[in-house]
């Protein structure tokens, strides 16, 4: 998953270099990875595909899709192999948490669940690299994305057995659907993710787009997304060992306060410190957010959880097919991410605002 959603990040500025493509057009692919991303989560809920050939299935699409893209060179094409990839993306993150976590949940051991999210932030290193490797060989996005296709093929043959089809042992029983009702706290709630997903997907849609503008070394503006994805890596360990005496709100509004300050950190401080210290503050706080928004999700709908979660989910969705879209608009043909990352940086520090309870 950590390729087929996040591979086209560190693909993008060779493929400014090969296609003189415009960060406009590149925000529309991100938008359309996103859409699909979305439209996958609402697919998945309502065609109910068992886990084990719903992960199989995903993982095979997104490796074929991701190396399709070496066979085109316009922006159609493109377009269709994202959304496609993020529609599999979608498949392969719910099938995997349903069924990797009910085999979890009798287990009681936190650091096996931070595990699971922890392959995002692997993958996104992996890609990373390949993608440096690439740079310093001298080679094309053609190349890249022929590799990247490869190397999740790869993944995917390792994974097939392990995928077993046998219900678990212990498994969970499921929340039952209830019809959700709505309040001042769920809203604040739901607009305060959404907040995180269009401020968050700049900068990880972005980051090395903007490195490669803003450092004198080419070959090192690459580094800023293996940096970004090993951050989310060990973030997700961190909160998994946090006492539990640490409160989930408090965690979010200062995880989303630290994102907006990372965000728009770039704009007053160039340089590789910079760079490094922007994408550390955006790739280690992105999961942390999203643990612990599902956490205050329970708290404030425990009879609703399923509902809510979902309403949840749509909210981020939304602002982070928003992100690439106000990127496309308000970059202008200049390709400046000054205006869109003020923008962001606001819109993060309004939902950290947003959560802060009156006394």
């Amino acid at each position: 998953m950590g390729i087929g959603r996040f591979a086209f990040t560190p693909v993008l500025p060779l493929m400014q270099d090969d296609y003189a493509m415009r960060v406009a057009d590149a925000g529309w692919l991100a938008a359309g990875n996103y859409v699909g991303y979305f439209a996958g989560s609402l697919a998945a809920a309502v065609l109910h595909v068992r886990p084990p050939t719903a992960i199989r299935v995903g993982l095979v699409a997104i490796a074929a899709l991701t190396a399709a893209m070496a066979a085109f060179t316009s922006f159609a094409p493109w377009l269709v192999l994202r959304a496609l990839a993020g529609f599999a993306s979608a498949f392969v993150f719910i099938a995997v948490s349903a069924w990797a976590l009910e085999r979890l949940a009798a287990v009681g051991r936190p650091l096996l669940n931070a595990s699971v999210y922890a392959g995002v932030g692997t993958g996104i290193v992996g890609a990373g690299l390949i993608c440096v490797a690439v740079v310093h060989l001298d080679l094309d996005s053609t190349h890249a994305w022929l590799i990247l296709g490869a190397v999740a093929m790869l993944l995917t043959a390792a994974t097939w057995r392990l995928i077993s089809s046998k219900p678990a042992a212990h498994a969970a029983p499921a929340a039952g659907a209830a019809k959700l009702a709505w309040n001042a706290e769920r809203v604040r709630l739901v607009l305060a993710y959404g907040c995180f997903g269009f401020g968050y997907i700049l900068p990880a849609t972005f980051l090395p787009a903007m490195a490669k503008h803003s450092l004198s070394d080419p070959r090192l503006f690459m580094w800023s997304w293996p940096i970004f994805g090993l951050a989310a890596t060990l973030s997700t360990f961190v909160l998994a060992v946090l006492p539990r005496s640490v409160d989930s709100r408090k965690a979010w509004i200062a995880a989303q306060t630290a994102m907006g300050i990372g965000a728009a950190l770039p704009l007053a401080w160039s340089g590789t410190w910079a760079i490094v210290v922007s994408a550390l503050s955006v790739g280690g706080n992105f999961m942390v957010i999203t643990a612990t928004a599902m956490q205050e999700s329970r708290k404030a709908a425990p009879l609703q959880t399923n509902a809510f979660i979902a309403a949840m989910t749509a909210g981020f969705a939304l602002g982070q097919i928003a992100g690439p879209v106000a990127v496309s608009v308000l970059a202008g043909s200049r390709g400046e991410f000054a205006t869109p990352l003020i923008l962001a940086a606001v819109l993060l520090l309004t939902g950290a605002a947003l959560l802060v309870r009156a006394r």
